[in-house]
């Protein structure tokens, strides 16, 4: 393929926020079906064998999507830097275990519901929140990337809540 079909798929890879599919590679390209099967070919060769050593990317198929990624040794690094998208449930869930922290987890659930289990694995897995064993239970905290993803300028849990307390409980009640 030629170096803009080339660069076009890749800009699309690079820019979307999940992997993508050769139909929505089309929508966006106006490229035939085996123009972005043949340059998806050469990009995956590029990135995860002629230029492996060169770069901290990796293009990757998933089932029968396709997307750029970080490889997995340079990911910790531009988590720091990269803010996941966190639905409005998830970020209620984080909200509570921020204003609540240390908090255990089936305090959590009573708060809840059965959700809370699930809303921890996701929010352990973008790094906003750690657990620690606690009896039969977990005891949740916020992460060092928690203030930095909101702006908050202390890690100390007493001024998180205040942060809270401020920016979250002020807006609710302008909202009744």
């Amino acid at each position: 393929m030629g170096i803009k079909e080339k660069r076009l798929v890749e800009s699309v890879l690079f820019s979307a926020s999940k992997p993508v599919s050769i139909s929505e590679i089309n929508e966006a390209t106006n490229l035939s079906r085996n123009q972005i099967k043949t340059t998806l070919e050469e990009l995956i060769e590029d990135y995860n064998i002629t230029r492996k050593n060169e770069t901290s990317m990796e293009v990757i198929k998933a089932g029968d999507k396709y997307a750029m990624q970080v490889k997995k040794q340079y990911a910790d690094q531009s988590a720091i830097i990269s803010k996941p998208e966190i639905e409005s449930n998830l970020l209620k869930t984080l909200t509570l275990i921020a204003f609540h922290q240390p908090v255990k987890q089936s305090n959590l659930r009573r708060m809840i519901g059965e959700k809370a289990y699930e809303h921890v694995d996701e929010l352990v897995g973008l790094k906003l929140i750690h657990t620690k064993k606690h009896g039969s239970t977990e005891m949740l905290t916020t992460t060092k990337l928690f203030p930095e993803y909101f702006g908050i300028e202390s890690t100390d849990p007493d001024e998180i809540k205040t942060f809270l307390m401020k920016n979250v409980a002020s807006k609710a009640s302008k909202k009744e």
